[in-house]
């Protein structure tokens, strides 16, 4: 039975989709730095003006990729990307809309929770992105998981509560319901994000696909940037940095890379994987700002790692028809 177990795992090993999970740690740690960005260009913008910046310079940014791609293959095939695309495009408009919208909608609920709540309790309600992932691929898209991802969500998201059991434990929720209840809606909405990206990637790039979300999010947030906000663009050379940062790495690269892994990982395991995201974030806030970092902080981390392990180990992580 021990043998036969051998050979199960390392037949299950051989179906690791390696280029993907590259792809998604090289995103995890992207989004990572995107709070220090969020810092550094809040002592000068808004968080709204900030999420605007991040998407109007992406937005540019991907369509100028999305075109030079075009053009570098334009001649290898009878048919263009883009008019294979336009096709595509059609048939998903709605639901490249629609992931605009989240993503936009979702920053916006999640910077007015940190306005009104703890960061304590905003964060750790927002770590159940993987929870209303799993539920909805359940739901909508009638995905199964086994016993064993299912303890590793449990156990990763508890090693993310405890980032904050500290300050959870002194927090008047009576008082910050709202709060509470902006955050949990922004887990909605970042949850349902990754199942359409997963839908989307059975017929298009991860470019294309991230060149149009992020308009869409340009668009949807420049009336209420416009409203909402005094000041739109940064008045110096390190404000301008930070956003073109944010835009570049935590958006850009971090999306693009997210996008290209849901190819082969399930929304779900992916969902979970962001939950190391505020464990490396203090890691580098202790390494950048001098940020103190606490006992809680590394055994969160490990913890994490853990129900990452378990998650990854069983065949949930993995979309095995498109491997």
């Amino acid at each position: 039975m021990n043998a036969q177990a051998k050979l199960l795992k390392l037949q299950f090993v051989s179906f690791l989709p390696i280029d993907s999970l590259v792809a998604l740690t090289a995103s995890i740690i992207c989004l990572s730095f995107s709070p220090i960005f969020i810092r550094l260009s809040e002592l000068e913008i808004g968080p709204n003006a900030t999420a605007f910046n991040r998407f109007w310079i992406a937005a540019v940014a991907f369509w100028l990729l999305n075109t030079l791609l075009t053009v570098r293959h334009r001649d290898r095939n009878k048919e263009t990307p883009l008019q294979q695309q336009k096709h595509h495009l059609v048939n998903r408009a709605k639901l490249l809309i629609i992931d605009g919208i989240l993503i936009s909608v979702g920053l916006m609920l999640w910077a007015w929770s940190l306005n009104q709540t703890s960061i304590a309790n905003s964060s750790m309600i927002h770590n159940l992105v993987p929870i209303f992932t799993v539920l909805g691929g359940w739901l909508a898209l009638g995905q199964t998981f086994d016993n064993r991802f299912l303890i590793g969500m449990v156990v990763a998201i508890f090693g993310a509560t405890l980032l904050e059991a500290k300050e959870l434990l002194s927090l008047r929720m009576s008082q910050e319901l709202l709060g509470s209840l902006a955050a949990l809606l922004s887990a909605v909405f970042f949850g349902i994000h990754p199942l359409v990206i997963q839908r989307l990637r059975s017929n298009l790039s991860p470019v294309t696909i991230m060149t149009w979300s992020t308009t869409t999010s340009f668009l949807f947030m420049l009336p209420v940037v416009m409203i909402a906000e005094e000041q739109l663009f940064p008045t110096s050379i390190n404000g301008w940095l930070a956003v073109i940062a944010q835009a570049l790495v935590s958006q850009m690269l971090a999306m693009g890379l997210w996008a290209y892994c849901l190819k082969k990982l399930s929304a779900g395991f992916s969902s979970l994987v962001a939950l190391v995201i505020p464990a490396l974030s203090a890691v580098e806030g202790w390494a950048i700002f001098s940020e103190s970092l606490n006992f809680l902080t590394v055994v969160s981390f490990f913890v994490i790692l853990f129900g990452m392990y378990l998650a990854i180990s069983s065949t949930s992580a993995i979309k095995l028809e498109n491997g």
